[in-house]
């Protein structure tokens, strides 16, 4: 009985350890500085680049686009990237923290919308560094 105990308990361990170190893994992996995952709050801080044209809003990293939540704080980052557009249609630089969800299988768009929780930075675009993306007509 003892034995089977004693088993019992280092498999428990074991497991628990795995499973921290998957925790800790998940935390500490940076994607090309474009997403950290934050566990604790279940956020995720997102750098890349924004704009809201016609009452549709995105997000956009090097590697994925989002649909942004269009609610009060969506406006608010909106009101604070309107310090550095020239252009309507000037896209600009921003980290912000925002929960991930899927996008309903009804409904067309990215696979992934963000609704923004927390705005950290936002930054003027610097064309030199080809940080600036405009949309319009060549």
């Amino acid at each position: 009985m003892k034995k089977t105990f004693l088993l019992v308990f280092a498999l428990i361990a074991l497991g628990s350890c795995k499973n921290e170190t998957k925790a800790e893994d998940k935390n500490n992996t940076i994607d090309n500085s474009e997403k950290i995952e934050v566990e604790n709050n279940e956020l995720t801080l997102i750098k890349g680049v924004f704009i809201y044209i016609d009452d549709a809003a995105v997000l956009q990293t090097t590697e994925e686009v989002y649909t942004v939540i269009v609610d009060a704080k969506m406006h608010e980052l909106n009101a604070e990237v309107q310090k550095y557009k020239t252009e309507s249609t000037d896209m600009i630089p921003v980290e912000v923290k925002g929960k991930i969800i899927p996008r309903p299988e009804n409904e067309e768009g990215w696979p992934f919308r963000v609704e923004i929780k927390e705005i950290i930075t936002v930054s003027e675009p610097n064309p030199a560094d080809g940080e600036m993306i405009t949309i319009g007509k060549e």
